[in-house]
């Protein structure tokens, strides 16, 4: 047990911390005291120590609010999970309110390992997240236990506002928890969009767009100057995406470049730090929803412009032919749209997903790639020479 004292108008006030929390009584205490005392007098005798009271106070209020919607919320199906969650492995360290949010790092992934390697028992281990319980899985036993054996019970990814938000209610075949939306979206997904024909058909435009970057990787080599080769992928695979949703004009008004730009911001968004992820009662009051995720906000507005005129341009395209093999993920989406009884804001969601996993993934793979092959200079030499015998091979026929 640790204590800490402050001295305020020769007042001691003694504030203990538990495992479980600040106690009620130095809050009652402080109250106490600017009841008996006023707050006029407290300010007109020391002005500057009552004034840090007050702020102190005011920083704790929310954290008070939270504290008690908990206490007050609290049902019976609530404290059975909770008697539960206590039975797992955990930190001891945690802190009020925050949990064991100041045991991940910079880097979550090693933290989590480190925290498992100490913490965990028969590769299970909780972790107090803020006010999201979260179960840890470390073994190969365990995630065996929770992918396949309880498959349906951890289908569904945990509720989050920036998701929602960008991708109107998580109604993308990603994001959308697990029930008939997420099979018929998953159904269109492998039936109509990923489908061994669809990909051929795309196999020119892959190919011209793979022309542009050695084009650009030759001019920068013979010229001499640096090349940012993240930049040059992120790019590229960018372009792929956008030909085969959005069609061959994709780089019309710069499209492409807004794209990959929202793409980006998604990404921020989701794999940055979230308060709202880890204390879901805050968007629960509108206000505090509008401060939180006032950048999602922003980022959905911009993709909501752009994917209407997107599809709005598609409806009005005479020359679409829907089915055909030469029609994109836009014509596709909107062919189907009566037989599976998708809204607009359903079309809009699925589009977003494919431009965000289409660009991101592949080209965090080929980044990779790149760095392992640098880092390997004896199989970056055995590519090379694979690649120039394919070249010569191709040259003589």
């Amino acid at each position: 047990m640790q204590a800490a004292s402050q001295t305020h108008c020769n007042s001691r006030i003694q504030i203990e911390w538990t495992s479980g929390g600040c106690t009620a009584r130095a809050m009652a205490q402080v109250l106490q005291q600017l009841h008996m005392r006023g707050l006029h007098d407290q300010l007109r005798q020391s002005p500057l120590q009552a004034t840090a009271l007050v702020y102190s106070l005011l920083l704790a209020c929310p954290v008070i609010l939270l504290l008690l919607a908990r206490r007050c919320a609290t049902s019976a199906a609530a404290r059975k999970k909770e008697r539960l969650l206590r039975m797992l492995p955990s930190p001891p360290h945690w802190l009020p309110v925050i949990g064991h949010l100041h045991l991940v790092g910079r880097l979550p992934h090693v933290s989590l390992r480190d925290l498992a390697a100490d913490h965990s028992r028969g590769g299970l281990m909780l972790l107090r997240l803020g006010a999201v319980p979260t179960l840890i899985v470390s073994s190969p036993r365990a995630t065996e236990a929770v992918l396949r054996t309880h498959d349906h019970v951890f289908a569904s990814r945990a509720c989050s506002p920036v998701t929602d938000i960008l991708f109107y209610g998580s109604t993308d075949v990603s994001f959308a928890p697990y029930g008939e939306h997420w099979r018929q979206v998953k159904k269109i997904a492998t039936t109509h969009l990923l489908t061994n024909k669809k990909v051929r058909v795309y196999r020119h435009a892959h190919e011209q767009e793979v022309r542009l970057v050695m084009e650009k990787t030759h001019e920068a080599a013979v010229a001499g100057a640096t090349i940012d080769l993240s930049s040059l992928l992120s790019s590229y695979t960018n372009d792929v995406v956008c030909h085969a949703v959005s069609g061959k004009f994709f780089r019309e008004e710069g499209r492409n470049k807004l794209i990959q730009e929202l793409v980006e911001a998604n990404s921020s968004l989701i794999g940055g730090f979230n308060l709202e992820d880890y204390f879901p009662i805050l968007v629960k009051l509108d206000l505090f929803k509008r401060m939180l995720c006032a950048k999602a906000l922003k980022v959905n507005e911009r993709w909501n412009e752009l994917l209407d005129k997107l599809i709005g341009d598609h409806e009005r395209r005479l020359a679409s032919q829907h089915g055909d093999e030469e029609s994109d993920f836009i014509d596709v989406l909107l062919s189907v749209q009566e037989e599976y009884n998708l809204t607009r804001d359903h079309i809009k969601a699925q589009l977003e997903i494919m431009f965000e996993a289409g660009t991101d993934t592949p080209y965090i793979v080929l980044e990779y790639a790149m760095i392992k092959l640098m880092q390997n200079p004896n199989i970056m030499t055995k590519l090379q020479t694979e690649l120039r015998m394919t070249d010569d091979c191709t040259d003589r026929k």
